[in-house]
């Protein structure tokens, strides 16, 4: 059946390839829900109290609207002009796989396009001009390189099944929920009753932390216990904890995004900018200051550092195996490691992608590339090296991180990585610096969506050829959809993102873009050389590289003398280390809460109670993240787009209620609100 355990109790080993896929059902639906939710995402985006809609939202929704598609449409064949090709309007009943395409072209639209925060940072951060054409190039082929290395990588992370991808058995056991009948017990609840109450309950519930009563998902049991002690709100808080002035730390807050000069005042940009030439002024930056950031962001690059170098090092100790026999033998004799019967059933029954469309693709996209970066006068700044080198960064990182997110569902960032090597390479260049970035992050981090997509076809046995054609065109119409309505709002709307200059209480913030415009400072214009280096003020962070490398040795060396404890293997040192990334906004009380839920539900209840988790785990999984979806949606259009907050109440604030959290605890200095013990 399949080395995972987890993959034997929900996916199922059967196929019908006889259903229906690539229906008008198919295309009607799924690039209504991809036009949908990439204009609503990226409109609401702006905004300072954004919204997401994820594709759980269109996967329930497109149910209903598949079934009455079904039961109304005539069954009529419609031949196309001057072809041989014709479809039915109506080809049977509503089934799994046209569902599943729906949802594929749904995620397509939910999937935000990175690239449109350069577009931002131009025209509203740095007020400069940007050709629409670059700009629409730059958007369309950040997004499909990556089918390239996705195309490469395939043999690996997907056909293996150890490579499971553990977060695509959410979605697949709510496609089997909602389509598979199943026989209830007596005095007990099918998988899709058992759904539909979780889902209500969540729904229901989400008014509560959503509207009502906003403190109770980030309140901290410390700060409300001990009220009058700095040391213990501090800790309890996990927001701000200062223990030593390490980086002149107390001048700034713990955690900002933003920039500062050495004495504390937000960086100036202005002062170390050349307007005409759009670089970096050397003289205006020896006579201002170097630049600062906060403790907490300044430990954060660190962290990914260490976090990137432990994913090759844990790669290369626990998989090089593996990976070695997957691209070196034949199926025939790998047997177990690429004999599971999903694959089996896929190769029987379905024609591969051929390699050389991916190819194609990469070629393709990559001459527009060229074209979007040495044209329209060289308004991004990047040259066509500048093209090549990000693309080997990511093709080099994607199999190692692939891995680890095929295994653990944690994704490691090249954003960090390829902002230092170019800004080594090419300082002074902010723009060239954020192109370079996206280029090599954004390749990798699409391979990564293709190959999660093809995996999820390869659980529900879809076509390969289907999926291929339906992630292409859902890509092609999100990214331009994204574009288009991104560039309408930058040219429309007076003084966007600019804070300083919006009448007081407009909405148009950007709250996404400032920290993708600080990176542009910090990384483009100024430099990693006077950052982390000796000409900076951050040069031991560096030492992170070296620690990420060794870490994962010790796991690996302990696995090796005692192979009969098989607990030290699930030792993820890239996991450890990356999970910290989504600090702030989450806080020390999130932390603690996922992991009491991860160790109830995946350790004690997975090992004492297997046949209810086989069956509901996933289902329940599913139905929270859908109700919270559903109910934020419709807080957002019924009350919080017209500004209607909750009651006024001391459980309003989002907030951890820890004021003495920002109190200095060195013995001597008083501040007014601030009680030491």
């Amino acid at each position: 059946m399949g080395p995972i355990e987890q993959v034997r109790l929900t996916v199922s080993p059967t196929d019908n390839p006889n259903l229906p896929v690539l229906t008008i059902r198919t295309w009607i639906l799924g690039i209504l829900s991809c036009v949908l939710l990439a204009f609503v995402n990226t409109f609401f985006g702006y905004r300072q109290n954004s919204l997401f809609v994820g594709s759980v939202a269109a996967q329930i929704v497109t149910l209903p609207l598949g079934k009455l598609m079904a039961a109304t449409f005539p069954s009529k064949n419609i031949k196309l002009p001057f072809t041989n090709w014709s479809f039915s309007l109506n080809p049977g009943d509503f089934n799994l796989k046209e569902h599943v395409l729906i949802t594929i072209f749904a995620g397509c639209g939910a999937n935000g396009v990175y690239a449109l925060s350069i577009v931002t940072i131009v025209k509203a951060f740095y007020h400069r001009k940007l050709n629409p054409l670059a700009a629409f190039l730059l958007t369309q082929t950040t997004m499909l390189l990556g089918y390239g290395w996705a195309g490469m990588h395939r043999k690996v992370l997907v056909d293996s099944p150890y490579m499971w991808w553990p977060e695509n058995l959410v979605q697949v056991s709510l496609f089997r929920t909602l389509h598979e009948k199943e026989k209830r017990l007596k005095g007990g609840l099918s998988r899709l009753q058992f759904f539909s109450l979780v889902f209500t309950t969540s729904f229901a519930y989400y008014v509560v932390p959503g509207y009502f009563f906003p403190t109770i998902s980030c309140i901290s049991v410390a700060c409300l216990i001990w009220k009058k002690n700095v040391v213990a709100q501090q800790i309890g808080s996990g927001v701000h904890a200062y223990w030593s002035n390490i980086y002149e730390a107390k001048k700034f807050p713990f955690y900002s995004t933003k920039t500062f000069d050495v004495n504390g005042h937000i960086y100036n940009i202005s002062r170390i900018l050349n307007e005409e030439t759009f670089t970096f002024d050397a003289a205006g930056y020896n006579s201002y200051s170097k630049l600062y950031l906060s403790v907490f962001f300044a430990m954060s690059y660190g962290v990914s550092f260490a976090t990137l170098a432990a994913t090759i090092s844990h790669v290369a100790l626990f998989y090089s195996g593996t990976i070695w026999d997957l691209t070196t033998k034949t199926a025939t004799t790998l047997k177990g490691k690429m004999g599971d019967v999903h694959t089996r059933l896929m190769k029987k029954n379905y024609k591969a992608v051929p390699c050389w469309w991916f190819l194609v693709i990469l070629v393709v996209v990559f001459a527009l590339s060229i074209l979007g970066c040495e044209g329209f006068g060289k308004q991004l700044q990047l040259p066509w090296w500048g093209l090549a080198l990000p693309c080997a960064i990511a093709f080099f990182f994607s199999l190692p991180i692939g891995v680890i997110q095929a295994t653990t569902n944690q994704q490691t960032g090249l954003n960090v990585i390829t902002e230092m090597v170019i800004g080594y390479i090419y300082p002074g260049s902010p723009l060239a610096n954020v192109s370079f970035k996206t280029y090599g992050y954004i390749s990798m981090t699409q391979a990564m969506y293709f190959l999660s997509d093809f995996k999820i076809g390869h659980y529900m046995k879809i076509p390969p050829r289907s999926m291929f054609l339906v992630q292409l065109i859902g890509t092609l119409v999100s990214s331009s959809v994204q574009f288009g309505t991104a560039w309408w709002l930058l040219t429309s709307i007076k003084n966007i993102c600019d804070t300083s200059l919006l009448p007081e209480g407009s909405p148009w913030t950007c709250p996404g873009d400032e920290v993708f415009y600080n990176a542009s400072i910090i990384w483009g214009i100024i430099g990693p050389r006077k950052m982390f280096t000796k000409e900076g003020i951050y040069p031991e962070l560096n030492w992170f590289f070296l620690f990420g490398l060794l870490a994962p040795v010790p796991v690996w060396l302990l696995s090796r003398k005692y192979p009969d404890k098989k607990w030290i293997k699930l030792i993820n040192i890239p996991v450890i280390l990356g999970a910290t990334s989504n600090m702030p906004p989450a806080r020390s009380i999130n932390y603690i809460t996922w992991g009491a839920v991860g160790i109830l539900f995946n350790f004690y209840i997975y090992r004492k109670y297997k046949g209810w988790w086989a069956k509901h785990a996933y289902i329940m999984g599913a139905a929270l993240n859908a109700g919270v979806a559903f109910m934020g949606i419709l807080l957002y259009f019924s009350l919080q787009s017209r500004n209607i907050s909750g009651p006024l109440w001391w459980g309003l604030e989002d907030d951890d209620h820890c004021p003495l959290a920002t109190c200095p605890t060195a013995p001597g200095i008083e501040v007014k609100g601030c009680t030491v013990s």
